[in-house]
């Protein structure tokens, strides 16, 4: 399985580590505005309850939160770890508390960890949609984890960016987030996963995506990371939101000859600045038509991570998507 990186940039500004709570501050600090600021703890099994609160507090402290534009949340306490199935809201809890302090905030993120501080189906997450409601200036947003994630139907007139990365992502987050209106919305970018982490999507839940209608402003569509893949291909071929799309991504899921073939053979794809399908199951002989389909138009194509580069079909030829656990 492809492994996931903590986020060297957001916002726009590269991310810069707020020191741990037992850790001493440095001398100096940078601009408030100049970097994306990573709050986090050490573990999320070894710290007690409040401590991502007390890192929060520190940093509010020393910093001016007034001047402090990207933030991401990375390790919180017991963010793998639900209490009697109650998912702990401390994070969120923190920030929404802090909203009017921090009144330039415009990109956050929700669940900022690597593999090696917890593994993506096991982030404990909870409804993050208060901290759209508490920030109406918030231009990104993303979240990563799909476990207890909601997402009930919200309408945000800043917000340009939206991504939800999981290994396994509900259908009621899809819906909620389809059924949404974000008039501003530029970028979309969805990690579906795999069933045995919670993914139970349907094609009929993505229609809202497909047509594009609460969406007047969307160019870059990312359906990712899928088992559906194909099925979502298909969908493509004919979605009236890809005529007005600049980049269509489809990688990271199952996507193999058939989805390749409904693209080739649908609406045409040659206004798109770029076509994402890395980490893939299409043949050779398809993606070299794709390849020869699009590039003399200009399009940035990705096949990188076929078959051929790897080996992910087990015996029963059952095909896997690039991250699930």
């Amino acid at each position: 399985m492809t492994e996931v990186d903590r986020m060297s940039e957001w916002g726009g500004l590269p991310t810069f580590e707020f020191p741990l709570l037992e850790e001493e501050l440095p001398a100096s600090l940078p601009a408030a505005d100049a970097v994306a600021w990573r709050i986090s703890v050490e573990d999320y099994f070894e710290v007690e309850l409040g401590e991502w609160a007390a890192t929060f507090a520190r940093f509010a402290e020393v910093v001016d939160l007034s001047r402090v534009q990207a933030l991401l949340v990375g390790i919180w306490p017991q963010a793998a770890i639900p209490d009697d199935d109650k998912p702990n809201t401390e994070a969120i809890d923190a920030l929404v508390a802090a909203a009017d302090r921090l009144p330039a905030l415009r990109a956050l993120f929700v669940g900022d960890m690597m593999y090696q501080d917890c593994e993506i189906s096991w982030i404990i997450n909870s409804d993050v949609t208060p901290l759209l409601r508490a920030f109406p200036r918030l231009e990104e947003f993303g979240v990563r984890g799909g476990s207890s994630l909601a997402f009930p139907s919200q309408r945000h007139d800043a917000l340009r960016r939206l991504i939800i990365e999981t290994g396994g992502l509900p259908r009621e987050v899809v819906r909620g987030v389809g059924e949404s209106d974000f008039p501003a919305l530029e970028e979309l970018d969805i990690w579906l996963g795999d069933h045995s982490y919670g993914a139970d999507t349907e094609m009929s839940d993505l229609e809202p995506f497909l047509t594009g209608s609460r969406l007047p402003a969307l160019r870059r569509l990312a359906l990712r990371n899928s088992e559906i893949q194909d099925g979502i291909a298909i969908a493509c071929a004919s979605a009236p939101v890809v005529a007005r799309l600049t980049g269509l991504n489809l990688s990271m899921g199952t996507l193999g000859d058939e989805g390749a073939m409904a693209l080739l053979e649908g609406q045409p794809l040659t206004h798109l600045a770029k076509l994402d399908l890395h980490y893939h199951y299409i043949g050779e002989p398809v993606a070299e038509r794709i390849r020869q389909a699009l590039t003399p138009y200009g399009v940035e194509v990705d096949l990188s991570e076929g078959p051929e580069e790897r080996s992910r079909e087990d015996e029963d030829g059952r095909r896997y998507v690039a991250v699930a656990e």
